[in-house]
C-alpha cells in the first residue's frame, strides 16, 4: 500500500487547435516534474486541445489528432518518469466526451467521463459532449484517486459518489474562466465537497487567455479540514510539488508555498493584460493600432498594450481635429514617449471637409 504520493500540477497555457504545442506544454511540464521527484503530474481541463474547444471539437480529423497525440504522450510515460493525469475529448462507442485520462506504464491505464456539462454563461458542453456516467475512484500506485472535472466539483453527486466508492483525495481537472467574483467561488464549492466527503481536494486550473475568456490559474490544495496547504500564482504558468502521506483511510497533503491572489484591481488589469497578449499571439497578430486621443480611457488601453505586448508592437495615433485643444496633443505625446510607443498623428480635418 503506497505510503506517500508526490503529485506535480502543471498549471499550463494551451492554445485552442494547437495540438502539437500543447503536448509539448504537457511534455515539459512532465520533464520539469520529473526533476521534482513527482509520481503523478496533473493538469487542467482539456490541456491537450485548448479550452473551450468549441465547434472544432466536432470535426473527425482533429479528434484524430487528439487520439494520436494522446497515445503519443502514454506512450513516453513508459521511462519510469511521472504518470500524467490530463484532460481531451475522447470518444468511446462512437460518442464524445469530456474526458481525463490516466496515462502511465507506456498506455492509457484509465479513462474518466466529465459528468457534468455545464451549459449557462460562456458554456456551451451539452452540444459538444456526451454526459459521462457517475464515476468510481482511479487506481493509481496502490492509491485510490477520485478524479472529477471541473463542473463535477460544483455539484455533490459526484464527489458522494467518489466517497463511497473508496476514493482517498479528489483530484480536480479544471478549465475555469476567470471573472472577480470566480476566485471565491471556486473555493467555497472545494470547501463544501471536502466537508461532504472528508477527504482532501487537489484543484489543477488552466492559465492564459483563449478569444474572449481568460484563465487566472490559482491552482490549490486542500486537506481535509478544509486547510489550504498550497496554492499556486495567478496568472502565470508554473509546477509545484505537493507531496501526499497516507493517514488512515485518506490522504495528508503536506504543507507547501501559498502564493497570495493578487487584489481585485490589480487582477483585473492583469486580466486584461493576459487576454490581449495571448489574443495577438496565439492569432499571430504582429501588434496592435490603436488610437491616443490624450484623455485616460485610451492612455490605459495603451499601457495594457505595451505591458502585453512590449513598446516595439504597439503604434498609437493621434487623429486630431480643429476642435482638438493643445493639451490634448500634448498629454497624447507625453504619454506615447513615457511608454515609448511611436506615435502617428493623422489629421482628420480632409475627412471632415469631404463631408460639407
Amino acid at each position: 500500500m503506497t505510503e506517500t504520493l508526490a503529485i506535480a500540477i502543471a498549471q499550463i497555457n494551451p492554445t485552442v487547435g494547437d495540438v502539437a504545442g500543447n503536448l509539448a506544454l504537457v511534455r515539459d511540464a512532465r520533464a520539469e516534474a520529473a526533476k521534482l521527484g513527482a509520481d503523478l503530474v496533473v493538469t487542467g481541463e482539456l490541456a491537450l486541445c485548448g479550452y473551450p474547444p468549441e465547434d472544432l471539437v466536432l470535426k473527425r480529423s482533429f479528434q484524430d489528432r487528439i487520439e494520436v497525440a494522446v497515445k503519443t504522450l502514454a506512450a513516453e510515460t513508459d521511462d519510469g518518469g511521472p504518470a500524467v493525469l490530463t484532460g481531451a475529448p475522447w470518444r468511446e462507442k462512437g460518442k464524445l466526451y469530456n474526458a481525463a485520462l490516466l496515462l502511465d506504464g507506456g498506455e492509457v491505464q484509465v479513462v474518466r467521463l466529465k459528468h457534468e456539462l455545464p451549459n449557462y454563461g460562456v458554456f456551451d458542453e451539452k452540444r459538444l459532449f456526451q454526459q459521462g456516467p457517475l464515476p468510481g475512484p482511479v487506481p493509481f500506485r496502490g492509491a485510490r484517486l477520485g478524479v472529477m472535472v471541473c463542473e463535477d466539483m460544483w455539484f455533490e453527486d459526484v464527489t458522494e459518489c467518489l466517497d463511497e466508492s473508496g476514493a482517498e483525495m479528489l483530484i480536480v481537472l479544471n478549465g475555469s474562466p476567470y471573472d472577480v467574483e470566480k476566485g471565491d467561488q471556486r473555493l467555497s464549492y472545494a470547501v463544501s465537497r471536502v466537508k461532504e466527503s472528508g477527504l482532501p481536494l487537489l484543484y489543477a486550473n488552466l492559465v492564459g487567455g483563449q478569444d474572449e475568456l481568460v484563465f487566472d490559474g490559482g491552482s490549490f490544495v486542500l486537506d481535509a479540514d478544509c486547510a489550504l496547504t498550497a496554492k499556486m500564482a495567478c496568472w502565470q504558468s508554473g509546477v509545484t510539488l505537493t507531496t501526499w502521506t497516507r493517514d488512515g483511510e485518506a490522504f495528508r497533503p503536506e504543507a507547501a508555498e501559498i502564493v497570495a491572489a493578487p487584489d481585485d484591481t490589480e487582477s483585473i488589469y492583469r486580466a486584461m493584460v493576459l487576454g490581449l497578449r495571448d489574443y495577438v499571439n496565439k492569432n499571430g497578430f504582429p501588434g496592435v493600432v490603436l488610437g491616443l486621443s490624450g484623455g485616460v480611457d485610451s492612455a490605459l488601453s495603451a499601457a495594457v498594450a505595451v505591458d502585453a505586448l512590449g513598446a516595439d508592437r504597439v503604434l498609437t495615433v493621434m487623429m486630431p481635429s480643429p476642435y482638438t485643444s493643445a493639451d490634448s496633443l500634448e498629454d497624447a505625446t507625453e504619454a506615447a514617449a513615457l511608454m515609448g510607443t511611436r506615435l502617428e498623428s493623422v489629421p482628420i480635418q480632409p475627412a471632415m471637409d469631404a463631408f460639407d
